[in-house]
């Protein structure tokens, strides 16, 4: 890829009151440099891997994870098989300290096989850290979750929730693109991933221009922050980024949280219905109701129904929690005809 893509904007850490206000209402990524410096846990990997990982261990009480293990060939590069009939690494539930000794084993090879831990909830799986390493000030239902392996990619994709990524142990890069990059990512199906987020398909590390060459177009718009132990990177949700890994032990802890209470619907389900119900419609009538969505979903909804009393607004009335069982049972009445 380009060496020259911009950088992702930088925010001092040092006033906490305001990188949070700056996050907390951010529609674009942010670096927030040595946010978490002070970690336990940050200290211990600056010193080396043996001392992180002893670190790691003090908290370790048995917990079983989902792993994944690939062979030296894929260079730590998590994805499809060759004929996308599955993957080209292998999931595992195993004994966390079992991935402890794996990344210790291959410390210092050159060709190691790719080992990586996804999300996995703190809490669960090393209780008391997330106490002795935290981020003060997120919203009280922030989930936190650890990440751990070698030198790892990470194909390019999105989350719904906001994300603060903070490097506790190695160095990552982060390249971003706005959601509007979708149909310049190539990205690949929706029911058939990695790891429940459909994926972009071009290679980054080596990007092929004849098959993919609309991903040029979206390198122009993509940006880039490169993370030391210490820092951290706020990604707002629907941001698709691509996540290299790029040491041979790499800690990172993170933290999601919704802009929407728990009540609200799933976004996901709404584009599978579109996909069942929409997609199949003659091309007059899918522009009709691409009006419809537009109208009801999103432009201005209070002017869209204005013009109806209050009390006869039904489900089209301010989302509640009440009006969230009553769209749900809908829906559901409709799906069963």
């Amino acid at each position: 890829m380009p060496a020259d893509l911009a950088s992702v904007r930088e925010l001092a850490a040092a006033d906490a009151g305001a990188w949070r206000e700056a996050v907390l209402g951010s529609d674009e990524p942010l670096v927030l440099r040595g946010l978490v410096s002070q970690w336990p846990l940050v200290r211990a990997g600056r010193e080396s891997m043996a001392a992180a990982l002893t670190y790691l261990r003090g908290f370790y009480r048995d917990a079983t994870v989902g792993a994944w293990f690939g062979p030296p060939a894929i260079n730590g590069r998590f994805f499809y098989n060759e004929d996308f009939t599955g993957f080209n690494y292998q999931p595992a539930m195993v004994k966390l300290d079992a991935v402890f000794a794996q990344l210790e084993q291959h410390e210092h090879a050159a060709r190691p096989p790719a080992v990586y831990v996804g999300s996995t909830t703190i809490d669960t799986c090393l209780p008391g850290m997330r106490a002795a390493n935290e981020v003060s000030g997120l919203p009280a239902d922030a989930l936190a979750s650890i990440w751990l392996g070698n030198r790892t990619r990470i194909a390019a994709h999105y989350d719904m929730p906001d994300n603060l990524a903070c490097v506790a142990v190695g160095r990552r890069r982060f390249t971003l693109f706005p959601p509007a990059e979708l149909p310049n990512l190539y990205v690949g199906p929706l029911d058939f991933t990695p790891a429940g987020q459909q994926v972009s398909l071009v290679d980054f590390a080596a990007p092929d221009y004849a098959e993919f060459p609309r991903f040029a177009e979206a390198l122009t718009r993509a940006s880039v922050a490169e993370l030391e132990a210490g820092d951290a990177l706020y990604i707002p949700g629907m941001w698709w980024h691509h996540v290299e890994a790029l040491e041979a032990c790499n800690v990172l802890v993170n933290y999601w949280w919704q802009r929407v209470p728990a009540y609200a619907g799933a976004p996901a389900s709404a584009l599978l219905q579109g996909l069942l119900g929409l997609r199949p419609l003659p091309r007059a009538q899918r522009a009709a109701w691409r009006e419809i969505l537009e109208h009801y979903v999103f432009a201005d909804g209070d002017a869209a129904i204005a013009h109806i009393p209050a009390r006869a607004r039904g489900v089209l009335g301010a989302l509640d929690e009440q009006r969230a069982r009553a769209l749900r049972a809908l829906l559901l009445r409709q799906l069963n005809r």
